[in-house]
């Protein structure tokens, strides 16, 4: 009889312990929506897409195709609108010594554009590199000739020009600095050309963030590139550690949009040498976006040696035969010539 006494106590015990184990489950299942939580676990959200140009991830439909358009970056064109919602942005010498500008669109739309300056053939060529609606506001013969001839997917200016609907001019500058593209309205008229508006876009490669916090290189904290004494066509980055981006500026001013004054931020600077050659004398050039060559990537406040590839119609920072990825974000691709090249042209400091 004393046994069986001991047994019970035993027995109702342990069926108290079970009841309470069970009474705080049922808690934590209440406060986590069914779910028990422990100190263990972690939540992690993964986006189902990512933006092809710029490696951030988005629950959106990314399907909407890039648009490419050549942006002036003549001093009378400054500040321009809609270069802080770039992906890509090529920086390229046009005639002269004045650089032209060609941004990719497609994370982000902005309503205004510009001003919006005229094609040349290794801009266009680009563009379709990265199967890209080409925009951009008149040409020569010639050239308007070669983007019909190679089936270039385009929009002229000229034929829209003052239109209201894609361009309009500005009244607070003079032509040919007053052009702006309606971006809104790109899509439709693109469509009613017969033209592709929803494409699949490969991603670029893009680093994860351990591969982010451990790049190493030479301390560039500031860069300078010089395609011309002349101060306007001096470019420089200076980087922000706090945000891990840089700040652009021409001529000494901090590159803004024009309405907003918000400024231009961006995650990478890939700057690319190559071969430049004057054809006419216009000034006009032939550069070579075939050959590859040197080139540095620039990112997180360090620099490192690359070489440059056009691998399907893309330009890829390349080490030792594998694609170096870019940090996601936006990036600023500036091309150099050969001559002086980048040894001249180029240079960092803290």
């Amino acid at each position: 009889m004393m046994l069986l006494a001991v047994f019970v106590v035993l027995l109702v015990g342990c069926s108290k312990d079970e009841l309470s184990t069970s009474d705080n489950e049922t808690k934590e299942n209440d406060r986590d929506g069914g779910k028990t939580v422990t100190e263990t676990d972690e939540v992690v959200k993964e986006n189902e897409n990512v933006f092809p140009l710029t490696g951030i991830g988005t629950d959106e439909t990314v399907d909407n195709r890039i648009i490419s358009v050549m942006i002036n970056n003549h001093s009378a064109a400054r500040p321009q609108s809609g270069l802080s919602e770039a992906d890509i942005v090529f920086e390229i010498l046009a005639e002269g010594m004045i650089t032209r500008l060609l941004a990719f669109y497609q994370s982000e739309l902005p309503d205004v554009v510009g001003p919006v300056r005229s094609a040349r053939e290794y801009y266009f060529e680009l563009a379709n590199g990265y199967n890209a609606l080409y925009v951009y506001h008149g040409a020569a013969g010639f050239v308007n000739d070669m983007i019909k001839s190679r089936g270039i997917n385009y929009l002229d200016g000229a034929t829209y020009d003052n239109d209201g609907n894609l361009f309009k001019r500005e009244s607070f500058r003079k032509a040919p600095h007053n052009s702006y593209l309606l971006l809104d309205a790109a899509y439709d008229v693109a469509s009613g050309k017969g033209y592709e508006t929803k494409v699949s876009h490969e991603p670029m490669e893009f680093l994860t963030d351990e591969d982010v916090q451990n790049l190493s290189g030479d301390a560039a904290e500031h860069v300078k590139i010089v395609y011309s004494n002349n101060p306007s066509w001096i470019v420089e980055y200076s980087y922000d550690e706090t945000n891990g981006n840089y700040f652009r500026s021409s001529d000494g001013e901090r590159t803004v949009e024009l309405t907003s004054e918000d400024p231009v931020k961006i995650e990478n600077i890939f700057i690319v040498e190559t071969h430049h050659e004057v054809i006419d004398d216009v000034g006009r050039r032939a550069i070579d976006f075939e050959t590859g060559g040197n080139g540095y990537l620039i990112q997180n406040g360090q620099a490192q040696e690359v070489q440059w590839e056009n691998r399907d119609g893309r330009i890829v920072p390349v080490k030792d035969g594998q694609t170096v990825g870019f940090v996601p974000g936006k990036t600023w691709i500036n091309v150099v010539p050969t001559n002086p090249g980048m040894q001249q042209s180029v240079t960092f400091s803290n």
